[in-house]
């Protein structure tokens, strides 16, 4: 097939790329800096330059790509995180402008995906962890949200990707598939054995706490099994929304360690909830002691998805090199 991928620069598109080449698909890779062409050329996919925020760039990139398939994984999630923008995530430069690549820019590819007859249109959503009033501590795709679940910081968060999600699983001209991806970790990640990435640093430095009882859970996933999630969907796969994470939703107070030991860091240090609400405020304390996990039963049943790293147990120790 012939597939466009928004966003193929970013840590999942670097991957993805190669994988559908390999499987012998055509790859048109959409970017917005003419400065990355050249990388992808030679990685052998066919650069497009367009800025997804303009819809008529996005119109106009399409229209001359022709795809059957588009791959929207576009997103401004890059970089460390300052102690204003823990405390205030929906108020940062990143969360605001993927806020608007969830929305803006979803509805102008999938505009221009309708012009051109595409079949197909695969997603990033997030799914790293819930906030949910309701069900167990691992959650599946038919928990329902509510908008008043996050702490209010979160809010705006939340209410983009469920944007994202509702636009492209509702188009009736093709298959639209969204993809709430857990924690990445692997090479080109936040977490990785690289000495600036940018989760990594702060547990090298003992400065990412377990924060009171630690026992907020978060499901992670390996980049290359997200990669290896989204050929997947490209491929095969119903309408519909899909938990790509790995087998092993697992709370703050047990990951993290041993995200310290694989990093040769010394142990985490353990703050409690007080300290923690006035030193990196309420939405990060509640990402570590409160959220819940995801199962991704539905996605390796529908999808034929089969993970390299089923755990990050496995992973930490053996995939982030």
């Amino acid at each position: 097939m012939r597939i466009l991928i928004a966003g193929a620069t970013g840590a999942v598109g670097r991957r993805l790329v190669p994988m559908l080449l390999d499987d012998g698909h055509e790859v048109v890779a959409m970017t917005r800096t003419a400065a990355k062409a050249d990388g992808l050329r030679e990685r052998g996919a066919l650069p497009v330059v367009a800025d997804a925020l303009d819809r008529d760039a996005v119109m106009g990139a399409v229209a001359g790509a022709e795809p059957e398939v588009i791959v929207h994984q576009l997103t401004a999630l890059s970089g460390p995180v300052s102690a204003r923008e823990m405390r205030h995530p929906d108020r940062s430069s990143a969360a605001i402008m993927t806020n608007r690549l969830r929305t803006e820019a979803t509805d102008h590819l999938l505009a221009a995906g309708q012009a051109v007859g595409a079949r197909r249109f695969v997603a990033q959503s997030f799914g790293a962890f819930r906030f949910a009033r309701n069900g167990g501590s691992v959650l599946t795709e038919a928990d329902p949200f509510y908008p008043d679940d996050p702490p209010a910081p979160l809010q705006s968060v939340q209410a983009g990707y469920l944007y994202l999600e509702k636009a492209v699983t509702s188009i009736e001209w093709g298959a639209g598939l969204a993809l709430r991806y857990g924690g990445f970790y692997g090479p080109g990640t936040s977490i990785s054995l690289a000495p600036d990435a940018p989760m990594a640093a702060p547990v090298r430095k003992r400065r990412f706490p377990v924060i009171g009882n630690g026992g907020g859970i978060l499901s992670y996933v390996h980049i290359e099994d997200a990669a290896a999630a989204t050929v997947a969907a490209v491929e095969r796969g119903a309408p519909g929304v899909y938990y790509v994470v790995d087998d092993d939703p697992a709370p703050a107070r047990e990951w993290l360690p041993v995200l310290a030991d694989a990093l040769e860091a010394k142990p985490p240090r353990r703050i409690p909830r007080w300290l923690a609400r006035l030193a990196a405020g309420e939405a990060a304390t509640a990402m570590m002691t409160e959220t819940k996990g995801a199962s991704n039963e539905k996605a390796k049943r529908e999808l034929g998805w089969t993970l390299r790293y089923p755990s990050w147990r496995q992973g930490f120790a053996d995939g982030l090199a």
